[in-house]
């Protein structure tokens, strides 16, 4: 499973990031969660607002923290 976590580094993005970290520790879900901080590369996923979380390349969430419950979902669809 890939999951990446795209913003530009603000508080929002990094709690997000956490968050992500925190469920896949929780549930042993085995993932590769990467940071993309890059605007131009945020830009190419078509995304506008950030946090955004990409799982398998689908976007989840834009413009907001998810809610546990959410990633939960996410991650077990994968």
């Amino acid at each position: 499973m890939e999951i990446k976590v795209l913003g530009p580094g603000c508080a929002k993005c990094a709690k997000t990031e956490k968050l992500v970290q925190e469920v896949l520790q929780e549930t042993g879900v085995d993932a590769n969660v990467e940071k993309v901080s890059d605007l131009m590369q945020i830009a190419s996923y078509g995304v506008f607002g950030t946090p955004s979380v990409i799982v398998d390349g689908e976007v989840k969430c834009t413009g907001k923290v998810p809610k546990k419950e959410d990633v939960l979902a996410w991650i077990k669809k994968g």
